[in-house]
């Protein structure tokens, strides 16, 4: 049975902080009116119910400073879901993989299996997980995504204008990420970058297939070898552009797969893997350098592999 949840039970005023000033309309009612669908959201900004200083707005109007923003009453049916649990297992680990932290930023090596964030029939994911955790954080956003099943470094920010510095430094490819990625075979040394167009394909089912064709967007990946093995080579991946799963798609293209990759992978490969004990994708973001928003001090962070993948690495030694 659904319940009825006020969001707002009388019109609510808000007056854009620095801060906030630069966001657009929909995604700052987005995350003041929580639970909120976005359909729901576009329909009042349409019927002019949502007003910036008095007047119509359309929802991709960029705040500015001072600006009042006038919010209807808003109710909306509630599916009966408790809170997440700060006690919850994979919440309670989530606290001992924080990297980094400082009153404007959060880094997190995160664990594979957990997605960035809930929906998709998640009913949490590390962005939600990271908020029950940090009750009195005002602003808690995600500057960029990693795949579900991959691990490693993902950044936080705890301000608007830290974010909104982040992200301008995406734009400008400021910030640099490595990954370190098992792949089938024998990496060829001359192969240093991989510059293939990249289409994104949604199937009925909602799964994200991504392939390589000349339609495309334009998406780069720069390689080098870590380590070499009898069956495959550890590689560090560095993407120029920032595509949905370009270094699987990257490494398949090339000939050399990743390690248990549901989608991009090699079945035959994916089984030797699974013999050394590998029960994951072997794909993780292990670095990170970029500019802090705050300071403008040259950041270089480093998320440490996790057991399961610094034993495959130490048997394929053996």
């Amino acid at each position: 049975m659904t319940t009825e949840k006020i969001i707002s039970a009388a019109v609510q005023f808000f007056t854009i902080s620095e801060d906030e000033a630069g966001q657009r309309l929909d995604n700052f009612l987005l995350a003041k009116l929580k639970g909120v669908p976005k359909s729901l959201i576009y329909r009042i900004v349409r019927k002019g119910e949502v007003r910036v200083n008095k007047g119509r707005i359309k929802p991709e109007y960029k705040l500015q400073t001072d600006d009042v923003v006038r919010v209807p009453p808003v109710r909306v049916a509630e599916k009966n879901e408790p809170p997440i649990s700060t006690k919850l297992n994979k919440v309670a680990e989530l606290e001992q993989q924080i990297l980094y932290e400082d009153e404007v930023l959060l880094v997190i090596n995160k664990p594979s299996g957990i997605a960035v964030h809930g929906g998709s029939g998640l009913s949490f994911g590390v962005i939600e997980a990271l908020r029950a955790l940090r009750p009195q954080a005002r602003f808690l956003e995600l500057v960029h995504r990693i795949d579900r099943d991959t691990s490693g470094i993902l950044l936080v920010a705890k301000k608007r204008s830290a974010l909104r510095s982040l992200h301008e430094q995406l734009r400008e490819k400021v910030v640099q990420k490595d990954y370190l990625a098992l792949v089938r075979g024998q990496w060829q040394a001359h192969v240093k970058a991989i510059k293939a167009p990249l289409l994104k394909n949604e199937l009925a089912s909602g799964e994200r297939i991504v392939k390589v064709s000349e339609e495309g967007k334009p998406s780069e990946t720069r390689f080098a070898i870590e380590e070499r093995y009898p069956t495959a080579t550890l590689v560090k991946a560095s993407p120029i552009t920032g595509r949905t799963h370009q270094i699987r798609v990257h490494t398949q293209y090339a000939g050399h797969p990743i390690a248990l990759d549901d989608k991009y992978g090699d079945q035959d490969f994916d089984q030797k893997m699974k013999e050394t004990g590998l029960n994951r994708l072997f794909l993780h973001a292990h670095s990170i350098r970029f500019i802090h928003p705050k300071t403008d001090e040259q950041m270089h962070i480093t998320a440490p592999l996790d057991k399961n993948l610094k034993g495959v690495l130490a048997k394929l030694r053996g």
